[in-house]
């Protein structure tokens, strides 16, 4: 079998016979296998090499794992430890044959000891590792030894090996092999992190534990939980990350650091407070490989897309998005601006942070322990002779006047607001100091929106709604009739969502135009409550209306809406 792979190796690739004999000789010498030395010497490439393996020992080859779901009996009776260490996952089941994925099938001693530990018949196919190592960390999320493969080795609680070295170069989350235990650790719990697709980490310390805690499509769960001992290592691995000070203990500290997944980087933002119990660390995880979202994909329908699109095509004006912290307002305006950025026009945007680089625009960061500060920025983006500006958010009178004052002298201005729906932000920008006929002058369209989860496409049902769902219903203000065939979709929770019935999340909107009548009433001083009833009159669908609009479609549950719509009130 081995001749009828270095037959084809030198057939179908034409490998010189030197390489291949240079390679045999560093596989006797160092215990390598000959398809990790073929490409670590970048003679040939993974997939070339299982698409050999594949011919030569009649393996079926699967480009992705994406869709499998790891049988109960893999991730109940194979350690998570052996299940990496030799790259297997298993991917189905049928009449006691278990199909399992590996990326090195001429090492046949992990498939015996995997049958013996499964005591079923295996039967290999191939994969690529970085597939392997997805579905095992899917399989494996909330299960204790992932984090006690980290801890191996952790004894003493001022186990910080390698802390103290300066960290100058965006360090590999999968290069774990020769590191100190707590670094291991730390990686590790990015690592998941990042592989439930969570925006945040938090690092809490109780009195008797430190609780890691992952938000996941804007939901806190409570992850690992290392012992308290280690507590002080593991924030300082953290703080040297991000390049603070680790003797400091006593006053909150910032830091940043990129970290690599594979090919892809990661920026963390890192903030520490000190509490009763230790220093508490938040880590913002901003994926910089993700790419910017068109505006139909945000969660638009065909009649907001259409509205949304015709204002941000205006030559002049200011559009806001409101919503509270975490609501999609950054994400709906890269969309829109990407929608309207052209060659013959010069957009440029100050933010706070800078979250996805946008090709051909200008992008200004925020630092305020310099001076830039948005209303700073805002005054330099005017002398560059913009067309269209982005202004990260509106948070003060100076901002507010200076963004105003551009939309008037002839330039289209997004921004954002913190206001609970899109009347409010009227009365909010009257409230903190700038002219009503200044605003009814300049503002030319508001969108309110919240962010609400999906369900899971995998776990997906429809289910007959019982009392306690008919109640909720009423809330919303739907009944079993409103609904296909008076049933409703829910997620029943599987291992692809972690059990929570939900995957990923999509946007709810409320666009408010400012047409003739909504600036007579904001010249009026008329309250948000009564601009927001008028325009009910003339047809404005609110955040509930649109949540209402997607559970009857069957993308988001009843409760999600109410999450997110309590104080959606007309």
């Amino acid at each position: 079998m081995r001749e009828l792979i270095l037959s084809q190796l030198r057939s179908k690739y034409q490998i010189e016979d030197d390489d291949l004999n240079a390679c045999i000789k560093l596989e006797r010498e160092t215990g390598q296998g000959l398809d990790k030395i073929l490409q670590h010497k970048g003679l040939l490439g993974e997939m070339e090499i299982l698409a050999v393996f594949g011919e030569t020992l009649g393996l079926d080859l699967v480009t992705k794992l994406d869709d499998e779901e790891v049988p109960a009996i893999f991730s109940q009776r194979v350690p998570v430890q052996f299940a990496r260490q030799n790259n297997l996952v298993g991917i189905s089941e049928q009449a006691g044959v278990l199909r399992v994925a590996t990326c090195s099938p001429i090492d046949v001693h992990p498939m015996d000891d995997l049958a013996a530990m499964l005591d079923c018949e295996v039967e290999p196919i191939l994969a690529p590792r970085s597939e392997i190592t997805a579905l095992i960390n899917r399989a494996y999320k909330h299960k204790a030894d992932v984090v006690d493969e980290a801890l191996a080795g952790v004894e003493d609680s001022d186990e910080v090996v390698g802390l103290s070295a300066a960290i100058e170069q965006a360090e590999d989350l999968l290069d774990v092999a020769n590191k100190a235990p707590i670094i291991k650790l730390v990686n590790m719990v990015l690592f998941q992190a990042l592989k439930m697709r969570a925006s945040d980490v938090h690092i809490q310390p109780y009195p008797d534990r430190l609780q890691v805690r992952y938000r996941v499509d804007g939901i806190l769960y409570d992850m690992e939980s290392p012992p308290k001992k280690i507590q002080e290592a593991i924030l300082s691995r953290v703080k040297v990350m991000g390049k603070m000070d680790i003797a400091e203990r006593r006053l909150p500290q910032d830091g940043r650091a990129s970290i690599k997944l594979g090919d892809g980087e990661v920026d963390v933002r890192i903030s520490s407070v000190p509490t009763s119990n230790g220093e508490r660390i938040v880590m913002r995880l901003l994926d910089k490989t993700s790419r910017v979202l068109t505006l139909g994909e945000i969660g638009l329908d065909s009649r907001n897309r259409e509205l949304l699109s015709n204002y941000i095509h205006y030559s002049h004006g200011i559009i806001f998005v409101t919503g509270p912290t975490g609501s999609g307002k950054t994400t709906t305006l890269y969309a829109s601006l990407s929608t309207v950025n052209s060659n013959e026009k010069n957009v440029m945007t100050i933010e706070d942070p800078i979250e996805y680089q946008l090709g051909g625009v200008s992008q200004i960061e925020v630092n305020t322990k310099k001076g830039l500060t948005f209303a700073a920025g805002l005054r330099s983006l005017l002398r560059q002779d913009p067309d269209i500006m982005m202004v990260g958010e509106v948070r003060d009178r100076d901002t507010a006047d200076i963004a105003i004052r551009a939309a008037l002298t002839g330039h289209l201005v997004f921004s954002t607001l913190h206001t609970n729906d899109a009347a409010s932000a009227v009365t909010r920008l009257v409230d903190i100091g700038i002219e009503p006929y200044l605003v009814s002058s300049s503002v030319i369209m508001i969108c309110a929106q919240r962010l609400v989860r999906l369900i899971c496409p995998k776990c997906r049902e429809l289910v007959s709604p019982d009392q306690n769902m008919v109640q909720k219903l009423r809330e919303v203000g739907l009944t079993p009739d409103d609904l296909p065939e008076g049933r409703v979709t829910v997620g029943r929770g599987c291992d692809f969502c972690f059990s929570t019935g939900y995957v990923d999340r999509t946007a709810i909107y409320e666009i408010l135009p400012v047409d003739e009548i909504v600036q007579q009433q904001i010249m009026d001083n008329a309250s948000a409550s009564d601009i927001k009833r008028k325009a009910l009159e003339r047809g404005l669908r609110t955040l509930r209306m649109d949540g209402v609009k997607k559970i009857i479609e069957g993308r988001t549950s009843v409760d999600e809406v109410l999450r997110v719509t309590q104080l959606d009130v007309v």
